[in-house]
């Protein structure tokens, strides 16, 4: 092969490949993700009893799963779901007094830069449900029932897709999510819990 042809080639592969990265990001397009996640609340999680005592919640971590539609090129609805994540519930100075289980399913809407290029990175804004449930009292509030109502709020989404090959990518991002919780004792709200978490991850997409 002569270096003539030899850079055809070259070129008409790196073609092909241009043309299968632009047309996994076009409109009417999928992706899927599969990663694990890291829930970091805010380090000031709210206080109850008239702000006599401050809350502290715990980190989690969790497999998660992502499906992004793409309602015009380059621009994507995307749903966040995971397994239940479970977090510690401390009183500053008390001690552990609960623990809880939430699903947070997030809707984002979000943009892709470069998508044609190898790296990509994007940037979203949508909405967070989180669930409350499988609560346990513990230490200073053994023999209670404690309640965390569910939560709205808004969510923003940020990262980068590093690409492999035509359809797949490694995903590193990171996400805030408005979470705040009333927090209920025998029937009787005690105060707030504003868990506000950052959730940073890694992840396998891919495109189709």
């Amino acid at each position: 092969m002569n270096k003539r042809t030899y850079g055809g080639a070259i070129a008409a592969l790196a073609l092909a490949c241009l043309s299968q990265s632009a047309m996994a990001q076009s409109a009417g397009t999928w992706s899927v993700g599969v990663g694990v996640h890291q829930v970091s609340p805010t380090s000031d999680n709210g206080s109850v009893l008239d702000g006599e005592f401050d809350l502290e919640v715990s980190e989690s971590v969790q497999p998660t799963v992502t499906l992004e539609y793409f309602i015009s090129n380059d621009l994507g609805i995307e749903v966040l779901a995971s397994l239940p994540f479970e977090h510690d519930i401390d009183i500053v100075d008390v001690g552990q007094v609960a623990t809880t289980k939430q699903l947070p399913p997030t809707v984002t809407l979000q943009y892709h830069f470069n998508s044609r290029g190898m790296v990509s990175p994007f940037v979203g804004a949508g909405i967070n449900y989180t669930l409350f449930f499988s609560e346990k009292t513990s230490g200073a509030l053994e023999g209670t029932t404690i309640k965390l109502k569910d939560s709205w709020g808004p969510a923003a989404h940020a990262g980068v897709d590093f690409m492999l090959g035509e359809s797949g990518a490694i995903r590193v991002d990171v996400r805030w999510m408005d979470i705040d919780t009333d927090v209920e004792v025998d029937g009787v709200k005690i105060g707030t819990a504003q868990i506000d978490p950052l959730a940073y991850g890694v992840a396998y997409i891919y495109r189709f």
